[in-house]
């Protein structure tokens, strides 16, 4: 079964950072997506935004809590994950939000509303400390040059397969 979501938005507000009692930050982000679409009998463009709410935990927190804030965009790979809760009236409530596991700030240095506060370490992409359970890179991947290369093949290889 696969339960995966894939979303590139932006943060609609500051980032909510908390320590849990043990000692674990997590960060609660809004990511406002926008839909745009053509409406030909209206002969105008038409646009949807939905809001979605990113719960990040331990090293992702680090670097919400460090380099997002209103306005940042980002890109999440996460899993749908609905809580149910009692409300002060005693009426059971649900709530669906992301658990992100891979988070990637976008856009230049100066589209970042963090980058005034925030002098060093914002990169277009770091990597990050990995953490029990967290991807290896805690959502931050190494720059493609820093990665070995694939060994060059001749165009005439008859062992060249397309699988």
């Amino acid at each position: 079964m696969v339960n995966k979501v894939i979303l590139v938005g932006n943060v609609g507000i500051d980032p909510e950072v908390r320590t849990t009692e043990s000692g674990v930050k997590v960060a609660r982000i809004r990511l406002a997506t926008t839909e745009r679409l053509f409406d030909r009998q209206a002969n105008e463009a038409k646009e949807h935004t939905e809001w979605h709410t990113i719960t990040l935990w331990r090293g992702l927190a680090d670097v919400v809590d460090k380099y997002v804030r209103k306005g940042t965009q980002i890109y999440v790979e996460g899993r749908l994950r609905t809580r149910e809760w009692m409300d002060k009236d005693n009426n059971k409530r649900y709530t669906t939000e992301i658990m992100a596991d891979v988070m990637n700030l976008l856009g230049r240095r100066s589209d970042n509303p963090a980058s005034d506060s925030a002098s060093s370490g914002y990169g277009s992409q770091q990597q990050a400390p990995a953490y029990g359970g967290q991807p290896a890179a805690g959502g931050f991947q190494q720059p493609a040059a820093q990665q070995p290369a694939a060994p060059a093949v001749p165009a005439d290889d008859p062992d060249d397969l397309p699988f």
